[in-house]
């Protein structure tokens, strides 16, 4: 083994957690679209190894690289007529229904205030989602309010 693929495989061994759970929130209509999706952010990953420059944490370029990925396969997905197909749920039952309704909330908000939204939920601080995006930490938080007000007006308007 090169000492890259032994780098990249300690890097998957850190990371390939919080991959997998990128890929599953990200709505697929089928279990095998987050098979492949999970593969293609790996291919993506190993392309672009050796470009990690370590400007941001490393959690954070595999994040950013993982929903970039993604939302490129997102938007050839929808493109195209899908088969019919089992719908991925791995959050339990009760709870399910208001997960779907704060992931279509946090969907319709759109474009990049859609991914700072999705980045936070998904457990990073300010800082870490305004490396993602290239942004200041105090623009993020500024961006994060303006979308809880929204997302706070959609839910009311759905009552």
């Amino acid at each position: 083994m090169t000492d890259k693929e032994i780098a990249f495989k300690q890097l998957l061994e850190r990371h390939q957690d919080m991959i997998w759970q990128i890929c599953q929130n990200f709505r697929f209509s089928a279990a095998w679209e987050v098979d492949d999706a999970f593969q293609e952010v790996l291919i993506v990953l190993w392309r672009d190894f050796e470009r990690f420059e370590g400007r941001s944490s490393e959690r954070t370029w595999v994040y950013k690289v993982a929903t970039t990925t993604l939302l490129m396969i997102k938007r050839k997905i929808s493109n195209k007529p899908q088969p019919e197909a089992t719908a991925v749920t791995d959050v339990a039952a009760p709870d399910w229904e208001n997960f779907k309704l704060l992931e279509q909330l946090v969907e319709n908000l759109g474009g990049l205030d859609a991914q700072i939204v999705q980045a936070y939920l998904d457990g990073f601080d300010y800082k870490e989602v305004a490396e993602m995006v290239n942004m200041t930490p105090g623009a993020v938080a500024m961006r994060i309010s303006r979308a809880k007000k929204k997302l706070r007006k959609q839910y009311t308007d759905l009552l």
